[in-house]
């Protein structure tokens, strides 16, 4: 059993919602349903979520503009996200990717892998919750870079930055291991709450979203270095 997480799980088929909703129940999940964009909005609005299973191919309000309405929505934005997409649909992929959704999981998938997914991204979310509250204090700086793992922000020469909470994840475990190279898989992990080898191209798409945001110059980045064939450090 879970400790009863409440899960949004949005598909306009419904057979697919009911293999959600069936076996997230067997699992002691919560499970709520929405068959468009629009109805999921409305749950969001009347219902506190832990988790949004977000199938991007909706019907009127698609699944990228409800990811971008959770995040752009200060009681909303803390909400993990696992995106459902076509197998083929790269493109979509990247761009939930980088406006801020947790993980995404390939159509059509296997109800383990789901599950496995799940139970990581809630894992994650709550370790994260539980560290910040046992770390008001907490603070990492990086050359003009302010790291505070209390308030989940960063700043840079004193101006706030705008990362999501993966982006300021993955910086806060880079800059806390300083001058040290973390490989993909101990990133996917440690961020992801994986424990097993996944895909790490989430890794990458989120560490060239995080470079625009805090380096000068993301093409010559002076923060985040790649370590060809092995993976990332702070530097």
């Amino acid at each position: 059993m879970t400790d009863e997480a409440t899960i949004l799980a949005v598909d306009d088929e419904e057979h697919i919602l009911d293999l959600i909703s069936y076996n997230l129940e067997r699992s002691g999940y919560r499970v709520l349903k929405a068959l468009s964009g629009e109805e999921a909005l409305r749950v969001l609005d009347r219902k506190e979520v832990d988790l949004v299973i977000l199938d991007l191919m909706l019907p009127g309000i698609d699944g990228i503009e409800v990811l971008k309405r959770i995040r752009s929505n200060a009681k909303l934005e803390e909400i993990a996200v696992l995106m459902l997409t076509a197998k083929n649909d790269e493109i979509s992929r990247v761009v939930g990717l980088e406006l801020g959704a947790d993980d995404y999981l390939g159509k059509p998938f296997g109800i383990h892998e789901l599950e496995a997914r799940v139970k990581a991204i809630l894992r994650r979310s709550k370790r994260n919750r539980e560290d910040a509250e046992g770390n008001e204090e907490d603070i990492i700086r990086v050359g003009d870079l302010v790291i505070d793992r209390g308030t989940y922000t960063v700043t840079k020469s004193g101006l706030e930055l705008s990362l999501s909470r993966k982006e300021f994840e993955l910086l806060y475990l880079l800059a806390s291991n300083r001058g040290r190279v973390l490989t993909r898989e101990t990133l996917l992990e440690r961020v992801w709450g994986y424990d097993y080898v996944g895909e790490t191209r989430t890794v990458d798409v989120h560490v060239r979203n995080l470079r625009r945001k805090i380096e000068d110059n993301d093409n010559d980045p002076a923060y985040v270095l790649t370590v060809r064939g092995v993976g990332y450090k702070c530097v």
